[in-house]
C-alpha cells in the first residue's frame, strides 16, 4: 500500500449521501469503481472503520485513503524499442508499428507492447495495463496513449469515455467513395466466431464520420474520425458498407485485383497484408495541466508505398 495515506473530512455538505457517493465528490481523481473496491478491501477507513458503500455520511467523519495498486498487470519486463512521440511525468504518446501486439494474451506472452512498457517504466506495473488507454490491433500503426500514474490513466480514461479526446486515423478502403460521410451501426460479438465483431442491432453504439483524402482507380484514401470506441469499429463499420479496408485479413474477404491493374499495382496488393490503417493523430487535454496536446505519426513505409503505387496506377488510366 502506498506509504502517504491520503487523509480529508467528509464536508458537511455531504451529510445525508451515501458513502460511496461522498467518496466520488470527495477523490475525483479516482474512478468510482477503484473507489469502491479499496473501501471493500479495506484501503478506505472511515473513523478507523470500514462502513458498507451504502451507508449514510453526517459529515466530519475522517477518511483515510490508502491507494493500492492494481493487481491486473501481469506482464514480464523486456528492451523492446518503442517510438517515443511524448513523455513527461503524467503520461506517453507512443507511435506503435504493425505487427506489435498491445496486451499479453494467448500465444502472445512475450514481445508485447506492455512488456516494452513495463521495461521503459517500473513504475507502470503499479497502474492498470500498465497505463494503457485505449488499443490499437496488432496490425493497425500509429499513436496510442499511456496513463503513466494511477490518476492520471483515470483521467484519461474518463476523458475517452467523455469522447473528449479526438482520434483520428487514415485508411485505404475498396471502391470508389463520392464523398464523406457517418456510419452509425451498433457493433457487436460475431455469433458465430468469436474472434470477429459484427453489426447487430443489440450491439453496443458505434459511431464513425469520414473525409475523402484522394480517390484511385478502385479503392479510396479516407481520413476517419472515431466518435465512439468499439473492438475493431473502422474495419468493421466500412466492410458493413461493402467497402473493406485494403488488406484486411479479417473482414475483407479475399483479395480481388481490380480490372485493368497495373502489375505494380498487383504486387503490392498481393503484398499487403494486413489492414490499410493508421492512428494518425490524437488531441486531448493534459490530464494534470488542461493544456491542449496534439500529436502526429506520419504514415509508415508499407502504407505510404503502398498510396504511391495506388496514385501510379490511377495515372496510368
Amino acid at each position: 500500500m502506498n506509504a502517504d495515506p491520503t487523509v480529508k473530512s467528509i464536508p458537511v455538505a455531504l451529510a445525508g449521501q451515501r458513502l460511496d457517493q461522498a467518496l466520488a465528490r470527495m477523490f475525483p481523481e479516482y474512478s468510482r469503481s477503484r473507489l469502491k473496491a479499496w473501501l471493500l478491501d479495506g484501503a478506505i477507513t472511515v473513523d478507523g472503520s470500514s462502513p458498507k458503500p451504502r451507508d449514510p455520511v453526517s459529515g466530519g467523519e475522517q477518511v483515510v485513503l490508502r491507494a493500492v495498486p492494481d493487481a491486473t498487470t501481469v506482464a514480464d519486463p523486456e528492451p523492446i524499442s518503442l517510438d517515443v512521440v511524448y513523455e513527461d511525468a503524467a503520461l506517453m504518446v507512443i507511435n506503435k508499428p504493425a505487427g506489435l501486439v498491445v496486451h499479453p494474451g494467448a500465444g502472445n506472452a512475450r514481445g508485447t507492447l506492455m512488456n516494452g512498457l513495463l521495461h521503459h517504466a517500473a513504475e507502470l506495473e503499479q497502474v492498470p495495463r500498465a497505463g494503457i488507454v485505449h488499443r490499437l490491433d496488432k496490425d493497425t500503426s500509429g499513436l496510442l496513449l499511456i496513463g503513466k500514474t494511477l490518476v492520471a490513466h483515470t483521467a484519461l480514461v474518463r476523458l475517452l469515455a467523455e469522447r473528449r479526446i479526438a482520434r483520428n486515423y487514415l485508411a485505404v478502403c475498396g471502391g470508389v467513395l463520392t464523398g464523406g460521410g457517418r456510419i452509425d451501426a451498433p457493433i457487436g460479438r460475431h455469433p458465430v466466431d468469436r474472434k470477429r465483431m459484427c453489426v447487430r442491432q443489440d450491439g453496443k453504439p458505434a459511431v464513425t464520420h469520414y473525409t475523402v483524402i484522394e480517390r484511385f482507380a478502385a479503392h479510396t484514401y479516407v481520413s476517419v474520425v472515431l466518435e465512439t470506441g468499439r473492438t475493431h469499429q473502422i474495419r468493421v463499420h466500412f466492410a458493413h458498407r461493402r467497402h473493406a479496408l485494403l488488406g484486411d485479413p479479417v473482414y475483407g474477404g479475399r483479395l480481388a485485383l481490380p480490372a485493368g491493374a497495373s502489375e505494380p499495382l498487383k504486387t503490392a496488393l498481393r503484398a499487403f497484408r494486413r489492414q490499410a490503417l493508421h492512428a494518425v493523430k490524437l488531441e486531448l487535454e493534459h490530464p494534470e495541466s488542461g493544456a491542449r496536446l496534439s500529436f502526429t505519426a506520419p504514415p509508415p513505409a508499407d502504407f505510404a508505398a503502398l498510396l504511391e503505387v495506388l496514385r501510379a496506377d490511377a495515372d496510368e488510366r
